[in-house]
């Protein structure tokens, strides 16, 4: 399976599952999303929310294509472009950390370890913008795809909890606790990504006889 990597723009948007793709829960405080909800207007807001992220601060989300489909996806902000946190009785967000809001694997390629495809790469990311963390409000009680990541998925990737609750923990990844889990880290995304970006098929030999039929007429 060839897989690769590539920031979320207004361009790929669309690409994403249908229920995420129009989805304002974390771009929109909770009674904007409701009145934006009723009109009908949430594909314009997703977008308009998009747009403005992009030139304010850059890239905002990486979209994981397996094989030229989508097969997952990932958003991530500072907390002042995330209306919805201030609705979690755990914020608000530690100031030094970019938030992973919301991210998604297709069922057909869970089991594959993408999610954690996902997260190392926002984690490089973020560590190149001079953030020292990453942090994520937890779901503990998750039984099926919603706005909001399971607990047990980020933990199993790294994020420890930093604010106990028994339904919405915040967690973070701290990602300059130790010089080691660092490096290790880039180690990681770097062989990922190497991973995911199909080689070149080398050339084939020229033949004297290609060369003299490429020569001119």
């Amino acid at each position: 399976m060839a897989r690769r990597l590539e920031p979320l723009t207004l361009d790929n948007l669309d690409g994403l599952p249908v229920p995420c793709r129009d989805c304002v829960f974390w771009e929109l405080d909770p009674v904007a999303a409701r009145h934006a909800i009723r009109n009908g207007d949430t594909a314009l807001e997703k977008e308009a929310w998009l747009s403005q992220l992009l030139l304010d601060w850059g890239t905002a989300g990486i979209v994981l294509y397996v094989d030229d489909e989508p097969a997952g996806f990932a958003v991530y902000a500072p907390a002042k472009y995330l209306p919805r946190i201030q609705a979690f009785p755990t914020a608000p967000v530690s100031p030094d950390a970019v938030v992973l809001a919301t991210g998604r694997i297709l069922p057909r390629y869970l089991g594959l370890g993408l999610g954690k495809v996902l997260v190392q790469a926002v984690a490089k990311d973020v560590m190149k913008r001079g953030f020292r963390a990453v942090e994520a409000f937890g779901d503990s009680r998750w039984d099926g795809p919603s706005c909001v990541w399971p607990t047990e998925f980020l933990r199993a990737v790294g994020f420890g909890v930093v604010r106990e609750h028994p339904r919405n923990p915040r967690l973070r990844l701290d990602l300059r606790s130790t010089i080691t889990w660092r490096s290790e880290m880039e180690a990681a995304v770097e062989r990922l990504m190497g991973a995911i970006r199909p080689e070149q098929s080398p050339a084939a030999p020229v033949t004297v006889r290609d060369a003299l039929r490429s020569g001119p007429e």
